[in-house]
């Protein structure tokens, strides 16, 4: 197929050179899509057909149509609605399907298969999954975050499927797959609505770089190149042409991530509309016109009543006062069209109302402003923020311009809330939120903001929720999205993380978030777990000896330690020559260890975990259920084992 391609003659077909440019760009970007991925096989399932309208046809599944020199398809897009049934038929629905076949891989050598006989005599895979996916589950990771598109469950299945016109949440607890689901939503929505998409674009929004890279590969092994990726702070410092060099304390960081600054701001752009105290005098050749100031008064709060855009009004006004005079040069004979009304409008004295009623106005400097001045912020706060809140969000010292602030993640979004009040955010046919129960209400504007007139895919689960903001109900959530008709699904069946280990990370659930139901994994795998005591003084010992013994077995190995233990246990691996990379950092081979801060393991996994001290985890947070929440986390990074290596006493809630 890339000979094909590569062959393509375009020198007859082209008008002129920008044309050939743009085929010639196409074409390229056809062969690059068409690469060959190494270890990774172009079909992976097979539907033998026994009844209906497939009747006696056989089609082989993989992650991208392959057709052979005559056109005939030999490989199905998984994507296509003729492989549907390979993820949902089942005994009793076989959907005309008489046998379903899993082929299994290793290092892209065909190594097994194994069949399901659906039709008349067959019998389901007993419970839990089949072993060729579990297999497959369980194949060491050595490398980014793999495409999970030949084990997709059921459920998975149904939501991966859902239509683009609608915003789906999906709540899933650790090792459900709700991450890869999201993926391979994007991918599918492509596949349906490519034209369309291509047009209006697509982003997957993570929570900080490390997350971004570990799922990078994801899609352009599904053959899709072309989706953007960003964290919610790259998103709105580009826009607001604001760089984050500075952090707030969570009682500042709460009060600005509150959605009542949405309206604080509103007050206070509005605020820069000054009603005109003068008429205005139009001068045209020998003529002059007047429009008294009640008369351009009663324009300006129209406008303002409309509610619409400011920068919108802004260049709406001085049509509207011109049109006022031109009404007047018709009621004195003349016969004015749209040029001389564009002229009015461009007249200098049209100019000069307009900069005087309403100003230009820079999103970064009304945020300045509104931080630094305690009697501005007073002004538009009333009745929405109290003293105290006031007071957490001014700074302590006011930096002397816009320019020299040092700017938090949550004034970043407060600058990108005001440039959207100013003039309309662009919006995306599709974006994929994940890890979303950490955003603020204001950050979930933000990423409103990038789909509100496309649709969202958003991500999350409730337990793990480890910010001061955190939320707390999808259905608050998505209302501050914008989308408070999102279908929420929740995803129950755990496939990565063992049933032993998520057991005993489950212990935590009622302490943190009672009444969560725990993740019900379909992985039973005796001698997962292991908890060891050391004495204090050989504590960072007892940690690279596990490290040390997890590097004996195969795949990658996560070291996850409260972030104050870091630099202790990076030096301590570096004394015993043990080498490992940060998160986001690809393993290889050769070094397949990642020293890993509690607060980045978010959405990361590895085949072994080791996590030092649950105690410092917990004791880093600002509060106890963030702590309780962020070792949650911590505890279910593992797909195949998690060693717990402490000398303090182990928190009582995980110790019961």
């Amino acid at each position: 197929m890339r000979e094909e391609v590569a062959a393509l003659d375009i020198r007859d077909v082209t008008a002129n050179w920008v044309n050939a440019e743009v085929l010639r760009s196409q074409i390229d970007e056809r062969i690059k899509a068409l690469a060959d991925l190494a270890h990774t096989p172009l079909f992976f399932g097979r539907l033998d057909y026994g009844a209906g309208v497939q009747e006696g046809q056989r089609f082989h599944i993989g992650r991208r149509h392959v057709h052979d020199g005559d056109g005939d398809p030999m490989v199905v897009d998984w994507r296509a609605p003729v492989s549907q049934p390979f993820y949902r038929a089942s005994r009793k629905d076989p959907q005309g399907v008489e046998l379903r076949r899993r082929f299994g891989y290793t290092g892209g050598e065909l190594t097994a298969y194994e069949d399901e006989r659906l039709g008349e005599g067959g019998e389901e895979v007993g419970d839990g999954v089949s072993r060729l996916i579990q297999a497959e589950i369980e194949r060491p990771r050595v490398g980014p975050m793999r495409d999970i598109v030949a084990t997709i469950q059921p459920e998975q299945d149904e939501i991966v499927r859902s239509g683009l016109g609608g915003t789906v949440c999906v709540q899933g607890g650790p090792g459900t797959g709700k991450t890869a689901v999201g993926l391979h939503r994007v991918a599918y929505l492509l596949y349906a609505h490519r034209e369309r998409l291509a047009r209006t674009g697509t982003l997957v929004v993570g929570p900080n770089r490390s997350f971004l890279h570990y799922i990078e590969q994801v899609l352009p092994a599904l053959g899709e190149l072309e989706v953007g990726q960003a964290t919610v702070e790259e998103l709105v410092a580009g826009s607001g042409k604001v760089e984050v060099r500075g952090a707030d304390g969570a009682a500042a960081a709460v009060v600005k991530g509150d959605a009542r600054m949405a309206e604080v701001l509103r007050r206070a752009l509005r605020s820069h509309v000054a009603m005109p105290v003068e008429p205005l005098m139009v001068v045209r050749g020998s003529r002059r016109w007047r429009v008294p100031a009640y008369e351009v008064e009663e324009i300006v709060r129209e406008l303002l009543d409309r509610d619409i855009r400011y920068g919108a009004a802004r260049e709406a006004l001085p049509q509207r006062v011109a049109h006022a005079v031109l009404v007047r040069m018709e009621q004195a004979g003349e016969a004015p069209d749209d040029r001389v009304q564009d002229q009015v409008a461009r007249n200098a004295a049209v100019k000069a109302l307009v900069k005087a009623v309403w100003p230009v106005v820079e999103p970064a400097r009304l945020v300045w402003r509104l931080l630094s001045d305690a009697e501005f912020l007073a002004e538009h706060a009333e009745g929405l923020l109290d003293a105290e809140e006031q007071k957490a969000v001014l700074w302590e010292k006011p930096p002397r311009s816009a320019r020299a602030a040092k700017w938090s993640a949550a004034d970043a979004v407060l600058v990108d809330e005001v440039a959207d009040l100013v003039e309309r955010t662009h919006s995306l046919g599709h974006v994929v939120l994940d890890e979303a129960q950490d955003l603020s209400p204001m950050q979930y504007r933000a990423v409103g903001r990038r789909c509100s007139t496309g649709s969202a895919t958003v991500l999350g689960d409730l337990a793990q929720g480890t910010t001061p903001w955190a939320t707390g109900s999808w259905p608050e959530a998505l209302a501050h999205l914008g989308k408070p008709e999102a279908v929420v699904e929740e995803l129950t069946a755990g496939f990565r993380v063992p049933r032993e280990v998520i057991a005993y990370a489950s212990r935590l659930l009622p302490h943190m978030s009672p009444g969560l139901a725990a993740v019900r994994s379909v992985r039973a795998a005796p001698g997962s777990l292991s908890v060891r005591v050391t004495d204090g003084e050989g504590r960072d010992a007892g940690v690279v000896a596990a490290c040390r013994e997890s590097l004996g077995r195969e795949g990658s190995i996560g070291l996850i330690a409260a972030d104050a233990r870091v630099p202790a246990l990076a030096a301590a691996l570096e004394a015993a020559g043990l080498a490992c990379l940060a998160p986001g950092e690809q393993t290889t081979p050769d070094v397949r260890l990642t020293l890993v801060p509690a607060s980045l393991a978010k959405g990361l996994e590895y085949d072994h975990v080791v996590l030092d001290e649950p105690a410092a985890v917990v004791d880093g947070e600002p509060d106890e259920r963030t702590g309780l929440r962020r070792l949650y986390v911590a505890l279910t990074r593992a797909v195949s084992g998690l060693v717990v290596v402490h000398s303090a006493p182990l928190p009582p809630q995980l110790a019961a």
